[in-house]
C-alpha cells in the first residue's frame, strides 16, 4: 500500500491502481486477488466452482418466479426482494438431495420446498399478516377465493391517506426445469375504506396445470380517492402479495 503525497489528489481506479481516500489520507493500491481463469480450472478452485454455479442458479430461478407473475410483482415489492428471492431459492435448492454438489436444483428441491414458498410475502413492508386481518377461504381445484364478512376499517392495517383498497387473487402454474410458467387472475374487487361488511368472491379466469408446481396468491392494493378519480398510494410501496399456498 502506498500513499499518494501530490498535488493532484485521485479516486477511483486506473489501469491496475486503485486510489482511494481513508481516514482523511489518500492512499494508492495496485488490484490483486485470483484472475478469473485459474477459478475455472485450479483443482483448489473446485469447491469455489461449485458455490458459483449453484449460487448463479439461485438467482436465475428468482428471477424465474418474477417473470411468472407479470406485472403483480411490480406493483408489490420491495427494495430487498432480488435479494431475499435468493436466499429463499438457495433454502429450496438445499433440499435438493439428489444432484451432484454443484448441480443442485430448485425443480428438484421444491418437492420438499413448497413450505419454504408458501407464505412468503413479496412485499416484506407489508406482509399479510401483519394487514389482512380476515378469514378467507381457497378453492385450490378451482382457484377461487372467498373472503367471508369482511369490514375494511376494522379488519385492515390501511395507511394513511387511503380511501379504498382493492383485492384480486392470482394462480400460477410454473416449472422452475423448464421454465415455463402461465398466470391467470381473478376478478378485481374494490371497497371503500368503511365500516360496511362484505364478502367477496375472486375468482381466476382458469387453473393453469401442468409440471412443475401450482401457487396462489393474494394481491391487495390501497388507493386514494381524489375528485371521483383513483390514484395508487405512494407508490405503491404498502400493497400486498403473498403466496398463499403452494401445491
Amino acid at each position: 500500500m502506498a500513499k499518494t503525497s501530490g498535488v493532484i489528489k485521485i479516486e477511483g481506479t486506473v489501469e491496475d491502481l486503485t486510489f482511494y481516500k481513508k481516514d482523511g489520507k489518500n492512499f494508492v493500491r495496485k488490484k490483486g486477488g485470483i484472475s478469473k481463469e485459474r477459478i475455472s480450472s485450479d483443482p483448489n478452485f473446485v469447491r469455489t466452482r461449485e458455490n458459483n454455479n449453484e449460487f448463479s442458479h439461485s438467482g436465475s430461478s428468482g428471477k424465474i418466479l418474477k417473470l411468472a407473475l407479470g406485472s403483480l410483482v411490480f406493483k408489490a415489492k420491495d427494495s430487498k426482494l432480488s435479494s431475499r428471492l435468493l436466499q429463499l431459492m438457495s433454502r429450496i435448492k438445499n433440499l435438493d438431495t439428489v444432484s451432484t454438489r454443484g448441480n443442485r436444483q430448485v425443480s428438484v428441491g421444491t418437492a420438499e420446498g413448497k413450505q419454504l414458498l408458501k407464505g412468503f410475502d413479496f412485499n416484506a413492508n407489508a406482509p399479510l399478516k401483519s394487514v389482512f386481518f380476515v378469514n378467507y377461504d381457497l378453492d385450490t381445484a378451482t382457484g377461487v377465493t372467498t373472503v367471508t364478512d369482511f369490514i375494511p376499517l376494522e379488519q385492515l392495517m390501511y395507511p394513511q391517506g387511503s380511501t379504498h383498497i382493492s383485492l384480486q387473487s392470482a394462480v400460477v402454474h410454473l416449472d422452475f426445469a423448464t421454465q415455463e410458467s402461465e398466470i391467470a387472475l381473478s376478478n378485481l374487487v374494490n371497497l371503500p375504506l368503511n365500516l360496511t361488511m362484505s364478502t367477496s368472491v375472486l375468482t381466476p379466469s382458469g387453473v393453469p396445470t401442468g409440471t412443475g408446481i401450482q401457487l396462489f396468491l393474494l394481491f391487495i392494493s390501497f388507493y386514494q380517492e381524489v375528485n371521483g378519480v383513483q390514484y395508487s398510494l405512494k407508490n405503491e410501496e404498502y400493497n400486498v402479495l403473498n403466496v398463499v399456498e403452494v401445491i
